[in-house]
């Protein structure tokens, strides 16, 4: 009688816990930068780790890779062959409102960029719904972008005529205001372009002089006072994932996104920021900072990029003007 009872009680325990196990999901993560790289070695695993414990476990994560290219991951989330992905603006000329955190001389951390993003992009640029088809769950914008180079630059019509990565979005504007042969590959193609002799240098964050090896291939850089440029980059998710969780885990799962994973990301890009130069100066690169001359000089270039973004920006229903004014607000005063 003492075994059946224990039978008993062991097969209603099973039964009270066999729900909660059915009730665990798993949210697949597409990530295309290396697992070294911050985001996939902190940020997403970071994120992971508070959606858990969130939902009390009943969400987990896990990273996939090679699922397919960074230009690839917005379809990837849409179609629901990913859960999550974080993808880069650049990539694709259909973003207009995110070039808002990419202008050049934003002149703060990337935390400060991201957390005024998010910000600004509930305020104003939401306006546009550029991430219909998906949910934004995260912004973030990557530090302040500099020229990598084979060879030292003087002046900034050393630039003109030279083959130079572009990244897309502003980045890429700032390639042809300056006279470059644009060079347009995802980044973990880069290495490979500059060891190959495709690319003579390249306009990306310091951090890369570490997180893809480019001290190896690039031994120059140059500083532009303010940010050569930003990076704008979005979190995001599969709507029908995230409707198919019950109302308490959808609202646990945002409550740990937003603002919240924009300020880990921007953390996050000021580390790698911090050891990509370390990386630099270790490896012998030769690193100097824009004079005024020049940077006052880069400014004026850059001025007619500014205008025609506000432009852009109206025509897609923003006061581009307010946004930009307010994000640079926000931002310098983090």
């Amino acid at each position: 009688m003492l075994k059946q009872l224990k039978l008993l009680g062991l097969a209603f325990g099973l039964f009270l816990i066999t729900p909660t196990l059915f009730a665990q999901e798993v949210l697949n993560i597409s990530s295309w930068a290396p697992p070294t790289h911050h985001i996939n070695n902190v940020v997403w695993p970071t994120w992971g780790k508070w959606v858990e414990e969130a939902t009390e476990g009943r969400v987990t994560t896990k990273i996939e890779y090679n699922l397919a290219s960074p230009l690839k991951q917005f379809e990837l989330v849409r179609d629901g062959v990913a859960d999550a992905a974080w993808i880069f603006h650049g990539y694709n000329t259909r973003y207009v409102a995110t070039q808002a955190v990419e202008m050049p001389n934003l002149g703060t951390s990337a935390e400060a960029a991201s957390v005024a993003y998010w910000r600004v992009h509930q305020k104003h640029l939401a306006k546009a719904d550029e991430h219909r088809g998906v949910t934004l769950i995260g912004l973030t914008s990557h530090g302040p972008a500099v020229i990598q180079t084979k060879a030292p630059l003087n002046s900034l019509d050393d630039l003109s005529g030279q083959k130079i990565r572009v990244p897309g979005g502003v980045g890429s504007l700032v390639g042809k205001a300056l006279g470059v042969t644009a060079v347009k590959l995802p980044a973990p193609k880069v290495y490979e372009a500059l060891s190959s002799g495709v690319a003579d240098g390249i306009f990306m964050p310091i951090e890369t002089q570490k997180s893809f090896r480019l001290k190896e291939v690039v031994p120059h850089v140059t500083i532009m006072p303010g940010g050569l440029y930003y990076g704008s980059f979005a979190f995001i998710m599969n709507s029908d994932f995230l409707a198919g969780l019950s109302e308490t885990d959808r609202n646990a799962v945002m409550s740990v996104s937003g603002e919240k994973l924009a300020k880990l990301a921007g953390q996050q890009w000021d580390a790698a920021d911090v050891a990509g130069l370390a990386a630099a100066k270790k490896a012998g690169t030769t690193i100097t900072t824009a004079s005024a001359e020049i940077h006052k000089k880069y400014l004026a270039i850059m001025a007619p990029i500014e205008a025609q973004w506000i432009e852009r920006a109206n025509n897609v229903g923003i006061d581009g003007k307010a946004a930009l004014e307010e994000l640079r607000a926000i931002a310098r005063g983090y």
